[in-house]
């Protein structure tokens, strides 16, 4: 797509959201108060360092982050006794951990997942991504949303909140129907939730903003990075691209939004830590 027309379209997408004022906003706009980020970002540095990095990014404004490399009783290749020390002496708290499905089908695999990242104290546990021979037909989607029930219906057993995080290719179409619509249709919304990328959500051409409107009270997470005009809409830091997050974080109450992750898998312009230090400045002037 030329950028010209990728601009027209996407200035488009957006215009009929904004129009209408969010149903549940506040009624003064503030700063954003807390600030998370996935560790996924940091994957260069974490393995390594991971008290040292936590530290960094406690000292750059960050109060939480998202898990991920979880499983078989370990967290980031360390034992869950381990890494819950660590992350108490950060400062910081995890309250979302991120899966992947090979630790959710077998029932005693799951349970163990779910009782370590209790332990851990995270709150939420979603499900990261499909790998393409999960996702290649409309009918594993919906042998999927079997598995994320019987998941989120175990998860809300032990406290926790089980979910499920996007890339593009759930609004993307696939048999004549488009995969997001699968997952919400056929989902129990109170067992399963969603964490929002709305970086991909763009990318696919849609508006987060409807689908906020669209869902109610069911995106409590969202992942947070910014969309580039440049060859191929690469990730960027947020502030960089072309998404409006002051307008973005205005629905957050239509959303049900209770923590955001700021992400940003790939593209940087200096290192990761760099990254997301400048995605938070430009999330704290924001007024939301």
């Amino acid at each position: 797509m030329k950028r010209r027309d990728f601009v027209q379209k996407s200035s488009l997408a957006v215009a009929g959201a904004l129009a209408a004022p969010s149903i549940m906003a506040a009624t003064a706009e503030e700063k954003i108060k807390k600030f998370g980020f996935q560790s996924y970002t940091v994957r260069d540095v974490i393995y390594k360092d991971m008290a040292g990095t936590l530290k960094k990014l406690r000292k750059a404004g960050y109060d939480f982050f998202e898990g991920f490399d979880f499983g078989n009783g370990k967290l980031l290749r360390k034992p869950i006794a381990e890494a819950k020390q660590i992350i108490e002496d950060s400062k910081m708290e995890m309250p979302s951990i991120h899966v992947v499905t090979a630790n959710m089908k077998d029932p005693g695999t799951w349970q163990q997942s779910v009782d370590d990242a209790a332990e851990l104290g995270a709150k939420y546990i979603v499900c990261a991504y499909l790998m393409p021979n999960e996702r290649e037909k409309l009918d594993q989607y919906k042998e999927l949303t079997e598995l994320f029930n019987k998941c989120g219906e175990t998860a809300k057993k032990s406290g926790l909140q089980f979910g499920y995080h996007n890339h593009d290719f759930e609004f993307m179409d696939l048999e004549g129907e488009m995969p997001m619509n699968v997952i919400l249709n056929e989902c129990d919304s109170d067992l399963v939730k969603l964490e929002l990328d709305i970086y991909w959500v763009r990318y696919a051409e849609k508006d987060p903003i409807k689908f906020f409107r669209d869902n109610m009270g069911r995106v409590p997470l969202w992942h947070v990075k910014d969309l580039s005009l440049d060859e191929g809409r690469p990730m960027t830091e947020v502030g960089n691209g072309i998404i409006d997050w002051q307008q973005v974080f205005r629905y957050k109450g239509d959303a049900g939004m209770q923590y955001f992750f700021v992400e940003q898998d790939r593209n940087f312009k200096t290192d990761s830590v760099t990254s997301l230090t400048t995605s938070i400045k430009h999330l704290k002037s924001l007024d939301v």
